[in-house]
């Protein structure tokens, strides 16, 4: 008989705690004019003497990353300190090739906040334990030669990109939670225009903290770090894996070993690299080459006057003025664009938001696999309202409104014009109709019988025959004409 695998959500509490590692969208790097652009161009080409670790030359710090930092601590509700510092943190690896990182320890740029994210529906809110700067590593690329043996080639175009660590409270519960987390702090960090986020570049990485502890316990377990996740399925994947690995050390009568682990997405398992550091270890220390960053309230002022409406705020809106549903608010919200392209059609009339809800989220968004990009082959704003108009007048059916709307995104055409041209304009006319409902009646007796007996619902196979025969018919008016001949015949 086969056994059944304990659930550990039964016996243990899950705590999960994410850095989040987002390259910031600048022109140039965090302490040098190199370009920041490092993925396209070829390895070692934008690459100078700061950046490179060159002896006597000095870092200068990155204004326009400050600001986008700023600007993130305030989208996540933290607070600015308006005086931070930078530090050394000491480690020695091939792509590190100063033997430190510039980034920030004691005095970051931000502490506190938090994201609100949701899950089935259901708001939560996650807390910030700060923001800081630092200077991004160069890359490293593992290589096999014909004779089996392996080396190592170094490409410092990374090196020296403004890099923005978010370090998140042990607040979430279960990995399906951290998915949800990291996918609304990727929105949120696109939303603003911080990053890009794209995590199959490198530009959004993600490290995770994971331990368990007994039901009811407060006392935290050991912690176990999983580093540089890259993928929002393959964060999902390494913390359920280690949810059952450390849960079952556990029900052994084992102990949790505090240490750093890397997730192979190809065998599906964490695989334990070295013991977890501690501060002490990367003996940090202040930069001597460069002041203390001094922010004024003014540069926060504005820095916060640049925001757009967040996505938390703008799906409150929605959810409140248009009555929209909560998955529907949170799709149309997903970025600046799609909303902007909402609320254009919506414009000053809120009883359109709902149709307009409905015709991105059914048809705008079938035309590509990625939404944003569905949106900018979509038909304008103008042309989608004309559209909806014509419904709202009965003009045609909202069935006949996706065959319009697909002429409209694959030719350009008007909604007028793809109306004439497909014949697709109702029938309101009750002379015309009623012939269709005299010969649905008389075709369905039980049905006439039915609904003559109380049964409302009757009425919709009669509806449905008179509508096989009138595909043009509008389908109120029919549904009119029927009741009130019932009533005249009962």
């Amino acid at each position: 008989m086969a056994t059944v695998a304990a659930d550990p959500a039964v016996e243990f509490e899950t705590v999960i705690g994410l850095e989040v590692h987002a390259q910031m969208i600048t022109r140039s790097k965090m302490f040098c004019g190199c370009d920041a652009e490092a993925f396209t161009p070829p390895p070692n080409t934008h690459v100078c003497g700061v950046c490179a670790g060159m002896p006597g030359v000095l870092p200068v710090i990155n204004g326009a990353a400050v600001r986008q930092a700023v600007r993130v601590a305030l989208a996540l509700h933290g607070t600015v300190q308006l005086q931070s510092k930078f530090d050394r943190k000491n480690y020695t690896y091939p792509d590190l090739p100063k033997g430190y990182q510039i980034s920030q320890y004691d005095l970051p740029v931000s502490l506190g906040g938090y994201l609100s994210y949701v899950v089935d529906g259901e708001e939560r809110r996650a807390g910030i334990t700060r923001v800081h700067m630092e200077e991004d590593t160069g890359r490293s690329s593992h290589r096999t030669r014909m004779d089996g043996s392996h080396y190592s080639l170094i490409d410092l175009n990374r090196a020296g990109v403004p890099l923005l660590e978010i370090v998140g409270e042990p607040d979430l519960r279960s990995p399906d939670e951290a998915r949800h987390y990291l996918t609304t702090m990727r929105q949120l960090l696109r939303y603003i225009g911080a990053s890009t986020g794209d995590m199959e570049k490198g530009a959004l990485r993600c490290d995770a903290n994971v331990s368990l502890r007994p039901r009811g316990s407060s006392t935290f377990g050991a912690k176990v770090e999983i580093k540089n996740v890259n993928s929002f399925r393959g964060v999902y994947r390494a913390l359920a894996y280690e949810v059952e690995r450390q849960a079952g050390i556990l029900r052994a009568g084992g102990t949790i070993a505090q240490e750093t682990r890397g997730w192979s997405d190809v065998q599906g398992v964490t695989l334990g690299q070295r013991s977890k550091e501690q501060a002490h270890d990367y003996r940090y220390f202040p930069e001597p080459d460069l002041p203390p960053l001094v922010l004024t309230p003014a540069f926060v002022d504005e820095c916060r006057a640049s925001l757009p409406e967040l996505p938390d705020d703008r799906r409150a809106r929605y959810l409140h003025d248009y009555g929209l549903h909560v998955a529907d608010a949170g799709s149309l919200t997903e970025s600046v664009r799609i909303a902007g392209y909402f609320e254009a059609i919506v414009g000053e009339d809120a009883n359109r938001a709902r149709p307009a809800a409905a015709t991105i989220l059914n048809d705008v968004f079938t035309l590509r696999a990625d939404r944003e990009e569905a949106i900018t082959v979509a038909p304008p704003p103008d042309a989608m309202r004309d559209l909806l108009a014509l419904v709202e007048a009965g003009t045609i059916s909202r069935t006949a409104a996706k065959e319009v709307f697909a002429a409209m995104a694959t030719g350009g055409e008007s909604p007028a014009a793809a109306v004439a041209r497909l014949g697709l304009a109702q029938v309101s006319d009750e002379s015309a109709l009623m012939g269709y409902v005299d010969a649905a009646i008389a075709a369905n007796p039980k049905a006439a019988a039915d609904y003559r007996g109380g049964k409302q619902t009757a009425i919709n196979a009669l509806l449905g025959a008179v509508m096989r025969q009138a595909k043009s018919a509008n389908s109120a008016v029919v549904r009119e004409l029927l009741a009130k001949r019932l009533t005249e015949t009962a």
